[in-house]
């Protein structure tokens, strides 16, 4: 499996192979599975194709023709295809036309690729690579070449699923195929020798799954549909199994690790905390708090997921757990993804605490602590004293960006770091903060994006998961309608109406726009989609002519990322004590800010913004007890996807249902591809919202086997498939957790 295709398949293909795909051994081919299957008699849709791409069909020619151009000094062949569905013209310029017009006769029958173009409002394929099927026609007559070896041929085609790769202009489907078939005569010549099974015998008996050679042949070399299937659920097998073993040994390496138990003192300073809150915690803070401290208490280091719709009162959650690290004599470090969001946070529990965040100081309470706030842009005295405290222990809690990360910051005795917003941060920066515990400190993760449980055991397997799924009492219901703004402008004009409503009865309204403006065109803050006719709406444009029109006479704020730290802060604080009515901002608003009195989102051009972001950004409003209302506002077509996303947003609050959709919708490589080992995904056959069922079964399965044989001794096949899995990168990747 670790030959490389050089010396089997010759040079000059392995190269491209290489260059283009990606695939330097043999394993790497016989991974490369087919991206689908044409079917016999199936030709693919020529009435379909699309403009300026590159494509392989499978069709039959109906006539071909030499033309002489240019006073007969050059020549053309014009060859036209039919499938029943539509025609598509073929041509070739030159000498090579006459060898063409020998082969490509009517009736013959064969995969033809090449980049769609149109010429005199027809469609065509210039110059395309081609392979001729069998030496008959679509019927099985033969073709005028004679002998029984093409009408086997011919037979052969029309029996079997046609497999079509991945490929690209310097490769096509077919040559793929040639060299899938190489591998295998010679893989199969050999016996398939090297060749380790990572599946326990055992499991792939009660599984009813067919043995690793076999799928091999069968998903690349299929004689029925039932062999693809067959295929397939092996191969699914072996991805989800070998990543869960790789999860499951983390786990257990992680809980082997010594950690401090941090135990909150009986009468310290979270039942101090606990004593002064103005209201009950919920049945799920307290829940989820009990498995925090419970984690918090062991002899080895928690690593914990904290999963919770936006607004559930996980900043609470987090909070108790950093006083209970308190009480031990641990500090704790919150990582915040922005500048915004962390200042944010020290703001909020600076508030929630009260006296107790000013131990040591005049008028503090004498069982409190100090919380204090890091981030890049602090003036050096503010940053020195805040370095201090750090060091020294004074500061129970430390607040900031990814600055805390920096070689300069010492803490006394960390024992806990919170990292907000998990996905906002490459693991490597979580490395680094945690290295710096003389012991490796407990570890919790938030995320306020939902992420189905089939995924959170796949990206984060190697942390325990906790989930926040109700509101706190008092939080009002957000109702969502998507505002058509181009087939009707008057829901427009009355969202408008809407948000000065909303400003006249005391409350305050964001507008969020996909882009900052004044940077050129295609530059934004947030993810939109690529290639629309107009740019996203920008918003200092948006902000201007809302000032000068449908909200003329409201104070109306501007929050951007490229806006001054302090600029932001001011802004931020400014809409916080309601000298702002409205805010146009882009996304730096998504995660954290809360401000109880804002009750109205007008979200522009919508259909720009990802499901979960669509979320994460309508949690803003209805955080106090007047309900919220988010309008989404949208020029997409009534019968576009994007409408439908948005109205599935419009429809459920249900966080976990719609990252779902998000998830339905992208490609499987996006959502595991960066979150697995910073590269290529390493799973090719495995859907990770569609197979569920396998990876909750092979989750547990991995388990067990870990647990009975954590070196895997006795599983040398899976040993070997681990490491191939598991190479420097991704072993890092995974250590770093």
């Amino acid at each position: 499996m670790d030959t490389p295709l050089g010396k089997v398949v010759g040079g000059t293909t392995a190269r491209v192979m290489g260059e283009h795909l990606g695939l330097r051994t043999v394993g790497d081919l016989l991974h490369h599975y087919p991206r689908r299957y044409a079917e016999r008699g199936e030709l693919t849709r020529l009435a379909d194709l699309p403009l300026d791409e590159h494509v392989t069909v499978v069709a039959e020619v109906a006539d071909a023709r030499l033309i002489s151009f240019n006073r007969g000094r050059g020549q053309r062949l014009e060859v036209t295809l039919t499938d029943g569905s539509g025609r598509l013209r073929l041509v070739f310029f030159g000498r090579p036309a006459h060898h063409h017009k020998r082969e490509l006769v009517p009736g013959r029958r064969g995969m033809f690729a090449g980049k769609v173009s149109v010429f005199r409002r027809q469609l065509q394929l210039a110059h395309p690579a081609y392979q001729l099927l069998g030496g008959g026609s679509a019927d099985g007559r033969d073709g005028g070449d004679g002998g029984a070896a093409d009408a086997e041929a011919v037979e052969e085609f029309a029996g079997r699923p046609l497999p079509l790769y991945p490929a690209c202009r310097q490769l096509e489907s077919w040559r793929i195929a040639k060299a899938v078939d190489v591998v295998l005569a010679s893989m199969e010549a050999a016996e398939w020798e090297g060749l380790t099974d990572p599946l326990p015998g055992r499991l792939r008996a009660e599984r009813g799954l067919i043995p690793l050679p076999e799928a091999f042949h069968k998903i690349h070399r299929p004689r029925a549909k039932g062999d693809i299937a067959a295929a397939r659920a092996r191969l699914k097998w072996d991805e989800a199994f070998v990543l869960q073993v790789a999860l499951a040994r983390r786990r257990r390496a992680a809980a082997q690790l010594p950690a401090a138990p941090r135990l909150p003192a009986p009468d310290g300073l979270l039942h101090a905390f606990d004593a002064r809150l103005p209201f009950e915690l919920t049945e799920g803070q307290r829940r989820v708090s009990h498995e925090i401290l419970g984690d918090l208490a062991a002899e080895h280091p928690m690593h914990r997921l904290l999963q919770g719709e936006v607004g559930s009162g996980k900043t609470l959650v987090a909070l108790r757990a950093m006083l209970a690290v308190a009480d031990s004599g641990g500090q704790s470090a919150l990582l915040a993804p922005t500048e915004v969001l962390a200042q944010q946070h020290h703001r909020s529990i600076t508030e929630m605490m009260g006296d107790l965040a000013e131990g040591g100081l005049l008028g503090g309470s004498e069982r409190g602590t100090r919380v204090v706030l890091l981030t890049g842009s602090m003036g050096a005295q503010a940053r020195r004293r805040a370095l201090l405290e750090a060091a020294t222990g004074e500061a129970g809690i430390v607040v900031g960006t990814h600055a805390l990360i920096e070689e300069t910051v010492r803490f006394h005795d960390l024992g806990l770091v919170v990292v907000d917003e998990q996905h906002r941060f490459g693991v490597e920066q979580r490395d680094a903060l945690r290295a710096k515990g003389e012991r490796p400190p407990h570890l919790l993760v938030m995320t306020a994006t939902p992420i189905p449980r089939t995924v959170a055991m796949t990206v984060f397997g190697d942390l325990e998961t906790s989930v926040l799924d109700e509101l706190p009492a008092g939080r009002s219901p957000i109702a969502s309608h998507l505002v058509p703004a181009a087939d009707k402008p008057h829901y427009l004009t009355r969202a408008w109406q809407r948000v000065r409503e909303e400003v006249e009865a005391g409350h305050q309204a964001y507008v969020v726009c996909p882009r900052i403006g004044d940077e050129g065109d295609n530059a934004k803050e947030s993810g939109g989609t690529e290639g629309a006719e107009r740019p996203p709406l920008a918003v200092t444009d948006v902000a201007a002519e809302l000032a000068e029109g449908p909200l003329d006479g409201l104070r109306v704020g501007v929050l951007h990322g490229r806006m001054a730290p302090e600029a932001k802060d001011e802004e931020m604080r400014a809409f916080a004590v309601g000298e702002l009515d409205v805010l146009v901002a882009t996304t730096v608003i998504e995660v954290g800010v809360n401000v109880p009195n804002a009750t109205v989102m007008v979200i522009m051009d919508a259909d720009r913004f990802g499901v979960s972001q669509l979320h994460q950004l309508r949690g803003r409003v209805g955080r106090g007890s007047a309900p919220g209302l988010c309008l989404l506002v949208t020029e997409a077509p009534e019968a576009s996807a994007a409408r439908a996303r948005l109205a599935a947003v419009a429809e459920t609050l249900d966080g976990f249902a719609l990252s779902r959709i998000d998830l339905e919708q992208r490609r499987e490589g996006d959502v595991l591809g960066q979150a697995q080992s910073g590269g290529r995904s390493s799973l090719r056959m495995l859907a990770v919202i569609a197979d569920e069922e396998i990876i909750e079964a092979a989750r547990a399965e991995a388990a067990a086997l870990v647990a009975r044989d954590p070196e895997l001794t006795a599983n040398p096949g899976l040993r070997t498939a681990l490491d191939a899995l598991l190479d420097a990168e991704r072993e890092e990747f995974l250590d770093k957790g």
